[in-house]
């Protein structure tokens, strides 16, 4: 993947570029919100946000962030305000964050005016607009008015064709990548172009379906593939394996079998499970480890148990480059926990360059510790764009940045 044509906002702060402009700044606040409370449960995109923000304030620049926060729907934005998110910003930076009424029309405008340099303001809720995830263009022209420059540091959305991220951009001239948006693309292209050998990839979660694309792009550049989670119970039913009542995806074991005979044709080798943590319900207060070859009925696999971390740290410990995406049992869940906690702390301590691919892993590891987050050379802060680079596809907001050098070429 190349970043050729890609101007960063450090770029477009040379001379007094950002002086006194107004800089749209599409950053990803779309954090996760405590049900009862309403208070953010995990900021960590938020602080990531932060270096590219002070960029444009030092700058000199008006500054206009813009998010999406969950999935509200049309006409109903109970608990998706972005009010929470502009508080936790000026916490944490001691700016002063003014948050709009809404992302267009007059409110936006009269904030935007009275704006001045060095100063910062968040639109509320982009989603709160049905026409941001359609990349309606009309809309993407009233969010246009408000600005001179534009900055797309929202990689968790460049995977989606919306508005703020794809339609939005190609009306500016005077566009470019902030600084997250920069180091995550230039994180997981080592796993695209000519990584090193050996290269295992870590993959759970809870469907193969979800993941099929990825395994199929992983097969042609891994050495090692190892599949933990609920996804290999799947992989061993297709194996013959009586899985007890652990979840599968019936219809997908054909497709499961297919997937290890492309691997043994292209010499990767799969890992799955020896041994898992197995209890009769989700919410049990215990478990146990027993051989995949002996599953007690009515139990179901929450986790994979300690021969198997043991089998996949091995291969981490010996790789030079690491990609995991999805966690290995139900984390969340005390007992069910250890799998997925274990080959966090074995990655932090691996030499190899080792990437998360953000989604449920990233938040795995923060709830491992922050001592392991930080031994990670890469956390990405966006787990459906990061498995779209990794399948090989090309990501709406980033070809949107691209084209601004080939317009000005013509």
């Amino acid at each position: 993947m190349k970043l050729t044509g890609i101007r960063s906002i450090e770029d477009l702060a040379k001379d007094g570029g950002l002086a006194n402009k107004r800089v749209f700044i599409r950053v990803d606040f779309n954090v996760p919100l405590d049900k009862k409370t309403g208070a953010i449960t995990d900021d960590a995109r938020i602080r990531e946000s932060i270096p590219t923000i002070k960029v444009a304030v030092d700058a000199g620049a008006k500054v206009i962030l813009a998010s999406h926060l969950g999935r509200p729907k049309p006409g109903k934005h109970e608990g998706c305000s972005l009010e929470p998110a502009g508080a936790r910003l000026a916490e944490l930076t001691g700016y002063e964050v003014h948050l709009t009424d809404d992302c267009v029309g007059d409110g936006p405008k009269k904030v935007i005016h009275d704006l001045r340099t060095g100063q910062v303001c968040l639109l509320e809720n982009l989603r709160f607009h049905e026409e941001e995830e359609k990349d309606e263009e009309n809309f993407a022209r009233q969010l246009a008015e408000l600005c001179d420059i534009y900055v797309d540091d929202a990689f968790g959305a460049a995977h989606r064709a919306h508005a703020s991220v794809h339609a939005l951009p190609r009306m500016i001239r005077d566009r470019g990548a902030g600084l997250l948006m920069l180091k995550e693309l230039r994180s997981l292209a080592r796993l695209l172009d000519r990584p090193e050998k050996p290269y295992v990839a870590v993959l759970g979660g809870a469907k193969v379906s979800d993941k099929i694309a990825v395994v199929e792009s992983l097969l042609n550049v891994v050495d090692t593939l190892c599949i933990g989670g609920a996804m290999a119970n799947t992989f061993l039913a297709a194996q013959g394996k009586k899985v007890a009542a652990s979840k599968i995806e019936d219809d997908k074991l054909p497709l499961a079998r297919t997937i290890l005979q492309k691997a043994r044709d292209r010499g990767a080798s799969v890992l799955l499970p020896v041994d898992v943590i197995v209890a009769k319900s989700l919410d049990a207060e215990s478990g146990r480890a027993v051989s995949v070859d002996a599953i007690p009925d009515g139990t179901m696999a929450l986790d994979i148990g300690p021969k198997t971390i043991e089998l996949f740290g091995n291969a981490i410990e010996r790789a030079k480059t690491v990609f995991w995406n999805g966690p290995m049992g139900l984390f969340e869940s005390k007992p069910f926990s250890n799998g997925t906690f274990e080959i966090a702390r074995i990655m932090a301590r691996a030499e190899g360059f080792t990437v998360v691919g953000g989604g449920d892993s990233a938040a795995a590891v923060r709830a491992a510790g922050e001592e392991i987050a930080k031994g990670m050379d890469h956390i990405s802060t966006g787990g459906g764009a990061a498995l779209e680079l990794i399948e090989g596809r090309k990501l709406p907001g980033v070809e949107a940045l691209r084209s601004a050098v080939a317009e000005e070429a013509s």
